[in-house]
């Protein structure tokens, strides 16, 4: 039960160094709260500890899945004008009655506005993270239209432990009903949406490698694009980075990043299911962020935006002729034209690989890779949510066509299949009288959900892609959420590849 814990989470989420986080916590029967702060990268480095926090146990409100928590702050921490940029993980500790219980909260420190660092800005996709987390309410696939971004974090979606069913994907014989990963779910007591979203499952193994490796890296929350876009656009970065799942953008976030890409700044996406939904932050705090984040989903003609002079910030798939803004011309890909890889009964016994089609590209270049060989099959690199474009092939190699708004000259490198859920495919089934997942985007894309529009989208792609700016800003796709574990499993293909990609478009 959720009083037996501890639950807390910090505001604002994202703070310079010299700045101060507050800690907002309930604690059961009011005990006192261990607390200790630690960057997490290539290691975990404590920068603050106390063993007793006074605390006290506060009700969640039943609004608070929209409206925020609004506990009162235990503990302000003061961030140290020497402490790195990056994730910095909160442990809550409590013993009740001889139990000892422990959960997370976390904030991010993001790095000051200064000269040229030479080294790549990673975003956090804590948009998703929210979108996803189900704690003290419906998050915006249960329901909900907002959902605060001051609250905890349910269960899963900042720590999980190891075991077969981590990963959404699925890695062992096939899983059609993915007994493996709701197993694990169930016998960690995690959120049920905890497979989808948090810093877990890509982000993290992404950043630990990098730091082994020996690359500079600075974080962000997805927020910080929108409130702070002068951290790209000071032209201290010469790279912008997306890992994992990445799915929720505001208009904001992506004027910043496609503003870098035309001033000539690279961005390369080692995610999926890229941008494929708008939403907005509202709600602005006396601190500075939003505290709430907007999306109608399926439910877009309920947003108040829908049908007037506002509807460019309609909360539907920036792909929706509505909108008209198809992400493919930030990241040259899209979910609409990909899909599901070795997940459930969509693509159940893919490979989990790309076959390669253009093997003499750069980013190859010692890796042994030629045309036809499978890349990343052994580590499941491709997985769960994968991005592709419209293409069409021309002389046994595939070409975009553009005719999705994918850029000029984008170079498709590798493919895998994916496909979307239909009504007898999904893994959590639409009611009756609510259109299957590839009906809907179907539906928004081309205006109407014919059986001709379904099928026009029914046979998806992973594609490892890659475009390069008129101003020369190199965009690269990894085209699925997967890509940073073949990092975890130390596939060296994939390593190289990464390896060369950061070493050239840092140096």
């Amino acid at each position: 039960m959720a009083f037996e814990t501890v639950h807390g989470y910090c505001w604002p989420q994202s703070v310079e160094p010299g700045g101060s986080v507050a800690l907002h916590v309930s604690s059961p029967r009011s005990v006192p709260v261990s607390v200790e702060v630690a960057r997490v990268g290539a290691e975990r480095t404590v920068v603050f500890t106390d063993a007793a926090v006074p605390a006290s146990f506060h009700e969640t409100p039943p609004d608070a899945a929209s409206q925020g928590c609004d506990w009162p702050a235990a503990l302000a921490l003061e961030v140290g004008d020497d402490w790195r940029s990056g994730y910095y993980e909160v442990l809550l500790t409590v013993d009740v009655d001889g139990k000892v219980r422990r959960n997370h909260a976390f904030f991010v420190v993001r790095p000051r506005v200064g000269e040229p660092t030479g080294r790549a800005l990673l975003a956090l996709s804590t948009n998703t993270w929210n979108a996803y987390n189900d704690f003290g309410g419906p998050n915006l696939y249960t329901g909900g239209t907002h959902v605060s971004f001051q609250r905890p974090m349910a269960a899963g979606y900042l720590h999980k432990p190891p075991g077969l069913g981590r990963r959404v994907t699925t890695t062992a014989p096939p899983d059609p009903q993915m007994a493996a990963h709701v197993g694990y779910l169930q016998l960690n007591h995690l959120s049920p949406y905890a497979g989808s979203a948090g810093w877990p499952d890509w982000e993290l193994p992404f950043l630990q490698w990098a730091e082994r490796e020996g690359y500079g890296i600075d974080v962000v929350t997805n927020a910080d694009l929108e409130d702070h876009p002068e951290l790209l656009g000071s032209g201290a970065y010469p790279l912008y980075l997306s890992v994992g799942h990445d799915e929720y953008w505001s208009g904001p976030m992506r004027d910043t990043v496609e503003a870098h890409i035309t001033r000539g700044g690279h961005a390369v996406f080692f995610s999926g299911n890229t941008s494929f939904w708008q939403v907005r932050l509202e709600d602005r705090t006396p601190e500075g962020p939003a505290a709430t984040m907007v999306g109608y989903k399926g439910r877009f003609k309920q947003d108040p935006v829908f049908d007037t002079e506002r509807q460019a910030a309609l909360t539907s798939i920036w792909s929706d002729h509505l909108i008209g803004r198809p992400e493919n011309h930030m990241t040259g890909v899209s979910f609409a034209r990909g899909g599901y890889h070795r997940i459930g009964k969509r693509v159940t016994q893919g490979a989990g690989g790309y076959t390669i089609h253009r093997a003499g590209h750069w980013m190859f270049e010692g890796t042994g890779l030629d045309y036809g060989d499978l890349l990343g099959a052994g580590v499941t690199l491709v997985g769960y949510e994968c991005d592709g474009c419209d293409f069409t092939y021309r002389d046994g190699l595939p070409y975009a066509t553009g005719a999705d708004g994918t850029p000029e000259g984008f170079e498709i490198l590798g493919t895998a299949p994916a496909a979307h859920f239909t009504r007898t495919t999904a893994t959590r089934p639409p009611a009756p009288h609510e259109p299957s997942e590839i009906e809907f985007i179907a539906g928004r894309l081309f205006g109407e959900r014919s059986e001709e529009n379904v099928e026009r989208i029914a046979h998806g792609h992973a594609v490892l892609g890659t475009y390069t700016s008129p101003a020369g800003g190199v965009v690269i796709t990894s085209g699925s959420t997967d890509w940073a574990h073949g990092l975890a499993g130390r596939d060296p293909q994939v390593e190289q590849i990464t390896r060369n990609v950061l070493d050239r478009l840092t140096g």
